[in-house]
């Protein structure tokens, strides 16, 4: 035909618009039954399901915005819960180490598996993220990049276990205990261990299959507490060090027979059969791993400095403090990964996503830093008079800065969509550097409330200048969705059936300037 249409699309489009000028906007029933094609299509055109055969809005809606969006906040959702369980169960394991083993026991156990997860960050080189942003759109390649990732992290994983191994007489010197035989190869199976345990949560996370990382991490807590009683009663020396490796093997069993039985068949099966391999994971991963460094050296340097400051009284009131406030931070980012996730699946929808989840997230911890801020002085009576007396202030500045995190959450995690890598760096360097500046300026001068401070204005600066970025990155996206939306292929246009479908982020530039 002169606009190289087939018949059948123009017939189809004909029907739309006889529909659209009935009253009601609908055939009659008996109309749509004559007008049903035999390819489980409706009258319309579109496949029987429900679904617009060429992804366009039907009743003026995405057929998937309803699953994709509750998708968003429900992973978002059991996410940061799985984050939170974590955290409390992992509390009680240690107070139930110190109610059966010896101070010294204890001190050694945590000191060693500390390291050992320490060593296995490193190591991982942030694949667990890789994961996150890359399965979504792996497709029929989802099996074989969880693998090389697991490979890697391992390989690299075990070879940092085994340097600090050779170096522990100069770097830590309590701990050359693990340089026996049995226990030297015991650390470093455990270090790559842990690597498995933290990639495994970034695959079902890109699978979505949020509920088994909830349910894995609930798994490893229970497991060792229990272990660790069993211990106990046979008096074994080395029973919190055993139980925590133990529970950590159940729980990495248990989750990659889910993982590679099911979940990434599922997803496999689900993916465009075309889809490309992932390109350029490795580069992702260094650039995100190394904006990961700088938050940890805030992290880390903050406590060193008052704990120089303060002394060993001051840095357990701000210890005590930030972890409370951490819970808030940590769940604020495990949530934003379901953001990657459907932003990763549905580029085109990304400012949709981000607003949502910016608000969601908002009104969540605007409810949580007021319970914290109320209740402050009365969550650490808990802990002893010292602890509400002298970290109260500092408590009530760091919940504070939960709301600014909101922000700083989404521009990182659409960084991370959108390939950004200067800014998957920069937040973080920017965060990090002000942070430590604003404590050396600070805490000598006001103390632990110097130090709550320092954080609280790094925090709502980097926030508000973000604003700006966030804002302008929406309106791209926002163009960008429209002039996509004008220009895909209808039913009357010609598709190109010959091209290969990969992940839409591939083939743009990033705010950063980098290739996408």
């Amino acid at each position: 035909m002169p606009c190289d249409c087939s018949f059948r699309a123009l017939l189809r489009a004909r029907i739309r618009a006889v529909r659209a000028a009935l009253p009601g906007g609908a055939l009659p029933a008996r109309a749509r039954a004559a007008l049903r094609p035999t390819d489980g299509r409706t009258a319309d055109g579109q496949p029987a399901d429900g679904r617009p055969s060429d992804g366009r809005p039907t009743d003026g809606q995405p057929a998937d915005r309803r699953p994709r969006s509750d998708a968003l906040m429900r992973n978002g959702h059991v996410l940061a819960a799985s984050s939170i369980v974590a955290a409390g169960l992992g509390g009680f394991f240690w107070l139930l180490a110190t109610r059966y083993y010896a101070v010294e026991t204890v001190g050694r156990s945590y000191a060693a598996l500390s390291a050992a997860m320490f060593l296995s960050t490193l190591g991982s080189l942030n694949l667990g993220d890789a994961l996150v942003r890359f399965v979504p759109a792996a497709g029929r390649h989802t099996r074989g990049l969880v693998l090389r990732c697991y490979v890697i992290s391992i390989g690299f994983s075990a070879a940092v276990a085994v340097g600090f191994l050779l170096l522990v007489p100069l770097v830590a010197p309590d701990l050359v205990f693990l340089r026996g035989p049995v226990l030297a190869v015991a650390f470093v199976a455990a270090t790559a261990g842990y690597s498995v345990f933290v990639l495994q949560d970034g695959a079902l996370t890109g699978t979505r299959r949020t509920g088994w990382v909830l349910g894995e991490n609930a798994v490893f807590a229970v497991t060792k507490a229990v272990l660790l009683a069993a211990c106990a009663v046979l008096a074994v020396s080395s029973g919190i060090m055993l139980a925590w490796a133990a529970a950590m093997l159940v729980s990495i069993g248990l989750a990659n027979i889910v993982l590679f039985r099911r979940a990434v068949p599922d997803h496999q099966a689900a993916g465009p059969a075309d889809a490309e391999p992932p390109q350029r994971v490795l580069r992702w991963a260094g650039a995100d791993y190394l904006g990961n460094l700088f938050s940890f050296a805030s992290y880390s340097v903050v406590p060193l400095m008052v704990l120089a400051q303060l002394g060993p009284e001051g840095s357990a009131y701000y210890s005590l403090a930030f972890v409370i406030a951490e819970t808030l931070f940590v769940a604020t980012f495990s949530m934003g990964h379901s953001l990657v996730v459907e932003g990763a699946r549905d580029p085109q929808r990304l400012a949709e996503y981000a607003r949502r989840m910016l608000r969601h997230t908002g009104l969540l911890l605007a409810g949580a830093v007021l319970v914290i801020v109320a209740g402050a002085r009365l969550i650490l009576g808990v802990f002893g008079p010292g602890y509400a007396e002298h970290g109260t202030t500092v408590l009530r500045l760091m919940a504070l800065c939960a709301l600014p995190v909101a922000v700083i959450n989404v521009v990182i995690q659409m960084a991370r969509v959108r390939r950004a890598l200067p800014w998957m760096i920069g937040v973080r360097v920017a965060s990090s550097a002000m942070v430590i500046t604003l404590v050396a300026v600070l805490l000598p001068r006001y103390g632990l409330t110097g130090v709550g401070l320092a954080w609280l204005i790094a925090e709502y600066v980097l926030a508000a200048g973000l604003l700006l970025v966030l804002r302008g990155w929406l309106r791209t996206a926002d163009r960008t969705d429209t002039d996509r939306t004008d220009t895909d292929p209808t039913d009357t246009e010609p598709t190109d059936t010959g091209r290969t479908r990969k992940d839409p982020t591939d083939t743009e530039l990033t705010e950063g300037g980098e290739p996408a």
